[in-house]
């Protein structure tokens, strides 16, 4: 899927999955080309990754 459709199913914006591709931390995309696409299986592992018990839990603490 597009960056916009991947964005519109996370409920972020597109500019926030194009700034986590340069920072990292973003769900896995593909590169064909110039053309960025993300896999649904992807978009769903990333978001088992954000899980967290508090917010001041860190992504080490998940697992």
């Amino acid at each position: 899927m597009t960056t916009d459709e991947a964005a519109q199913r996370l409920g972020v914006t597109a500019g926030h999955l194009e700034k986590l591709r340069v920072l990292g931390g973003g769900p896995t995309f593909l590169k064909l080309g110039r053309s960025v696409r993300y896999e649904p299986a992807d978009l769903q592992h990333w978001i088992a990754t954000c899980r967290r018990r508090s917010t001041s839990q860190t992504a080490a603490e998940t697992h």
